[in-house]
């Protein structure tokens, strides 16, 4: 297998993959005839109710564009500008958002906190989400959680009670970046109800993306109380499609049959595959578990030169060796196995 061949799967980003079968053909289903914009449609009823029923709560559902409106706009609705939002420092609302959460709730200070495998633990948060003395330093309102985390790690379920619970003693709300929901939910083999609002989270930014839907995300409100002036926050961001049939046609297609989780399990088993394909070779250390759909390893920078030099794409992630490789829906097993295989060889030969 080709990795300069345009049809060769590759490991960047679960965001490079195309859309599912499902998500597409609910997308031209979608297109067949005028229907009422903003959301007045069929199509975003059908999907909201999906959303609600996945989650079998009586949940408020918006949709959006992005990740990162999905992160800022929720936070932004459980936190005063004079707030702050305690998250660990390596999350993607921290390091990737491009202060989106800042600036969508007019000031908002992220807190963040260093703690091992992209996971926040309960000692961590709790040194870190104190009331201060005066008005000279932001009170903590809300702690965001990353599921699954920026290194492929996930939250079982009592792990997200846990900081649920200690948030909620100091009176803060609990938000979830979902981006890899998906992924979560197919490792653990729990449900999504289980690890949401059951375990304690209050709003969830609930991800298509990543799983294979071509430009939507969902924000779910488990405390619908928090999404008081929600629809108007949405517009006001740029966050309110006049088509939105589009946005929700695909999450249809994806929900029928749970199509979603299976193709996240599609990604995380090949994220497996590529673990156990360069497991034990010279140079070749695992950052952390792969629990999701990637695999974050430390390689020789002579093998990691060498990969990029012959086609492969992915991230060198973490310092100057920490490289992420990300499996998608789409990713075939060749794909993995000629990755792995390529691996092997330049690994052995530096070793």
């Amino acid at each position: 297998m080709d990795p300069r061949d345009p049809s060769t799967p590759q490991f960047a980003s679960d965001n490079n993959a195309g859309i599912t079968p499902e998500a597409l053909a609910a997308l031209a289903e979608a297109n067949g005839s005028h229907v009422a914009a903003y959301g007045a449609d069929d199509w975003t009823r059908r999907a909201t109710d999906a959303i609600r029923a996945t989650f079998d709560a009586d949940a408020d559902v918006y949709l959006v564009f992005s990740g990162t409106a999905a992160n800022s706009l929720s936070l932004a609705a459980i936190c005063r500008s004079t707030d702050a939002v305690v998250c660990h420092a390596f999350s993607h609302v921290n390091v990737d958002e491009c202060g989106a959460p800042e600036f969508f709730s007019g000031g908002a200070k992220l807190l963040a906190v260093e703690a091992p495998l992209a996971k926040l633990t309960p000692d961590a948060v709790a040194a870190r989400a104190v009331t201060p003395h005066d008005e000279h330093a932001s009170r903590p309102r809300a702690l965001t959680l990353t599921q699954a985390t920026e290194l492929g790690t996930v939250y079982a379920p009592g792990e997200v009670r846990e900081l649920a619970t200690l948030a909620h003693a100091r009176d803060m709300r609990v938000h979830m970046d979902g981006a890899r929901f998906a992924n979560a939910v197919a490792s653990l083999g729990c449900t999504p109800a289980d690890l949401t609002w059951r375990a304690g989270v209050d709003v969830l930014s609930f991800g298509g993306t990543k799983n294979g839907m071509p430009f939507c995300e969902a924000v779910v409100f488990f405390d619908r109380a928090l999404a008081d002036e929600f629809a108007r926050r949405r517009k006001q961001g740029g966050q309110l499609a006049s088509k939105m049939r589009y946005l929700a046609a695909p999450w249809v297609g994806m929900l029928a049959g749970d199509a979603w989780l299976g193709h996240a399990s599609h990604a995380n088993a090949m994220a497996r595959r590529l673990r156990d394909g360069i497991a034990g070779l010279p140079g070749v250390s695992l950052i952390a578990p792969v629990e999701a759909n990637g695999v974050f390893a430390h390689l020789p920078t002579s093998v990691i030169a060498a990969l990029h030099a012959q086609g492969w794409r992915f991230y060198v992630f973490v310092g100057d060796t920490g490289c992420r490789f990300m499996c998608a829906w789409d990713t075939t097993p060749q794909a993995v196995d000629a990755l792995a295989a390529a691996i092997r060889v330049l690994a052995n030969r530096c070793g």
